[in-house]
């Protein structure tokens, strides 16, 4: 892509920017830099579009070639449109998932790729609903958001779980999105069923044990999808009995992959894909290229969420904003291709992660940068389905091949997986000398995307937080409060384990606190022997003065230093967990300071009575709403922060999930 996604305009040009992003104009919306504009110069007829999402699901369609998948209506949507065969969500969870897809820019730039971590965006970034508002589109949701930002403004004519095109104002053009909520992971577990789909032949992925409860919970899915699919039916039967139907453009597409363990949530292929399939009537088949113009083709073009708000724009006339980050394939402003499709992971519900995935045609990579944790963390709500807990209890009984046993065992730095000829992502090539140039190019396009974003999945989430003057997309541009280059250079060595630890001791004594992290990481990485060598640096950074350096130390001198320090540890991450302890940190950087304490302090095994008992009497978050940046949220938490604290936004991510309750039983049933 040639637009450079750092902005590095001047001050004069963002202000510029940012007052033409707020301008409301009609139809033939015209702004400068880079702000959304239409070209026609006189009114021409418009599509409706409408969206059709379901939740939870990947391309387990009959028109995906799934013969053992009941999907009539999905089926004949594709035979008269088009049915796109790579698409990806870019997030692997729905409010990741959702907040790539509300502005078209990558959360690893804005930093809302943390579940519900609720970050502001800089003011010439728009919620697109609102730039096609502008342009004349009556605009409704029904129902879900989950994105991770604050909604500024009037973003939606009417989100409500009775928003409508309906009740647009006559001779409007509407935009309209419809969320389907059956196929929901929570709907997969829920019992008593009557099973539709034959259960013994339910068809189990490889990456799984194939078990009577994994044969119920996929044949249940499918149950669902079937059920998802009659809803779809009833959305566009109501186009036809209005008239509709050949004014209205209508895309389906799932949110993330399936709600299963090592699928949504975790940084796969399996993950990101989604099913999407679009039909554009007789009358607007101008708008759509080649690849998408014949009645039941079949795309190979590369799309991702990134995209869609782009392609929306283009397909109402309006040329897509520079800040966007995704590529039009429909409409009047069609971009180029891309070769690659880059997702992410980071913290789902209460625990961390941090890994970017970039894929081609064929294959696809992983960078996992926390390696000294498994994939198969305990996610309290991940952990109901009963093809997870048993997958975890034949884990525990030693009943697992390898390829099984691995999602719950440290990972390795680097995955690569041949999709062709392994498309269950089970064989890790990263090793494979006759794939190392593969490796080589795959990591080389991972790492020119993350430096032309300038990353921000390498501060830890508090940090995200911190800055009460200036966003996070912003402080990135920044060298002077990110040094990207130096970090970045940092956690690679840090987390990939055929670097000597030698040279990533250095920065325990680094005067960037980030960096600190990062060495510090690197020994937790690397375990005993590590430790031994820089047990002194380690210990004074017990009393480092940044939550990131002093909890990862704790952990490293707790779990593998030398005897004595456990004990120590265990007290320094104790006293880290109350968000009190960071008193000169604004309410939601001390709250995100205090849950990764707590969350740390959930890898020590076998803790005392008396260190649980005191976990219990830790001060719960508020469930209070949030606010905005600069908004105050003293009370965030109960009783807890001291006079003096600056104000700030609350921790949403905190609140809506109730992760530090999760992370507080964790701990108390000695699960990790």
């Amino acid at each position: 892509m040639s637009k450079d996604f750092r902005t590095g305009r001047s001050a004069a040009a963002r202000v510029r920017l940012a007052l033409a992003a707020t301008t409301i104009v009609a139809a033939s919306i015209v702004a400068a830099q880079g702000a959304s504009r239409t070209d026609a110069q006189t009114p021409v007829e418009r599509p409706n579009i409408l969206w059709i999402t379901s939740e939870d699901n990947g391309p387990q369609i009959g028109a995906y070639g799934d013969a053992y998948a009941t999907t009539p209506n999905l089926d004949a949507l594709a035979e008269r449109g088009v049915r796109y065969s790579t698409a990806w969500s870019t997030g692997p969870v729905c409010g990741a998932s959702r907040t790539a897809l509300i502005t078209g820019v990558y959360p690893a730039a804005t930093g809302g790729e943390h579940m519900r971590s609720m970050v502001d965006l800089p003011e010439h970034i728009r919620l697109y609903p609102a730039l096609l508002r502008e342009a004349g589109y009556y605009t409704t949701n029904n129902s879900k958001t989950d994105y991770n930002y604050p909604e500024v403004g009037q973003v939606w004519d009417e989100s409500s779980n009775t928003a409508h095109w309906r009740n647009r104002p006559e001779g409007r053009p509407f935009f309209s999105v419809f969320n389907i909520t059956l196929t929901h992971e929570g709907q997969v577990r829920t019992r008593p069923h009557d099973w539709q789909h034959d259960v013994e032949s339910a068809p189990v992925p490889g990456f799984m044990p194939n078990t009577r409860e994994t044969r119920e919970d996929w044949a249940q899915y499918y149950d669902n999808m079937t059920a998802m699919d009659a809803v779809v039916g009833e959305r566009l039967r109501e186009l036809e009995e209005a008239g509709l139907a050949d004014d209205t453009i209508v895309m389906y597409f799932g949110d993330h992959g399936p709600g299963f363990p090592r699928s949504k949530r975790f940084p796969y292929n399996v993950s990101f894909r989604v099913p999407l399939i679009i039909h554009i009537p007789d009358k607007f088949r101008h708008l759509a290229p080649p690849d998408a113009a014949t009645p039941g083709s079949v795309s190979d073009r590369l799309v991702s969420f990134i995209d869609l708000p782009p392609t929306l724009l283009s397909l109402a006339g309006v040329q897509p904003p520079e800040w966007m980050h995704g590529r039009a394939f429909l409409g009047r402003y069609v971009a180029p291709a891309p070769e690659y499709l880059y997702g992410f992971r980071g913290r789902a519900d209460e625990r961390y992660d941090f890994a970017r995935t970039v894929r081609d045609a064929r294959y696809v990579y992983i960078r996992n940068y926390m390696p000294h944790r498994p994939h198969g963390q305990h996610v309290s709500y991940l952990f109901q389905t009963p093809s997870t807990a048993v997958w975890k209890r034949l884990y525990d009984e030693g009943r697992l091949p390898p390829e099984h046993a691995s999602f719950f065992e440290p990972k390795p730095s680097e995955e690569l997986y041949d999709l062709q000829e392994d498309p269950f992502e089970i064989r890790n090539l990263a090793g494979s000398p006759e794939h190392r140039q593969t490796l080589l190019r795959m990591r080389a396009a991972l790492e020119a995307h993350q430096r032309e974003l300038r990353d921000v999945g390498f501060m830890p989430e508090y940090e995200l937080h911190r800055d009460t003057d200036v966003t996070v997309y912003e402080r990135r541009l920044d060298p002077a409060r990110y040094d990207f280059d130096r970090i970045y250079q940092a956690a690679w060595a840090a987390t990939d384990r055929s670097v000597d630890y030698a040279n990533v001791r250095p920065g325990l004594t680094d005067a960037n606190p980030i960096v600190r992290y990062w060495a510090a990481t690197g020994a937790l990485v690397r375990g005993r022997d590590a430790v031994a060598s820089a047990v002194k640096e380690l210990e004074a950074l017990l009393e480092d003065p940044e939550p990131g350096p002093r909890i990862v130390a704790a952990e490293a001198l707790g779990r593998f230093g030398p005897a004595g320090f456990r004990d120590r540890a265990i007290q320094v991450l104790l006293r880290a967990s109350d968000p009190a302890a960071w008193g000169t940190f604004n309410a939601a950087a001390a709250l995100h300071a205090a849950q990764f304490a707590l969350y740390t302090l959930n890898q020590f095994e076998g803790l005392s009575q008396e260190v649980k008992d005191a976990v219990a009497k830790l001060p719960p978050v508020s469930t209070g709403r949030r606010g905005g940046r600069g908004a105050g949220a003293a009370a965030g938490v109960q009783g807890s922060v001291p006079a003096g604290v600056q104000s700030g936004p609350p921790a949403a991510s905190l609140q809506r999930g109730d992760y530090r309750t999760n992370l507080k039983a964790a701990i108390a049933a000695d699960v990790r």
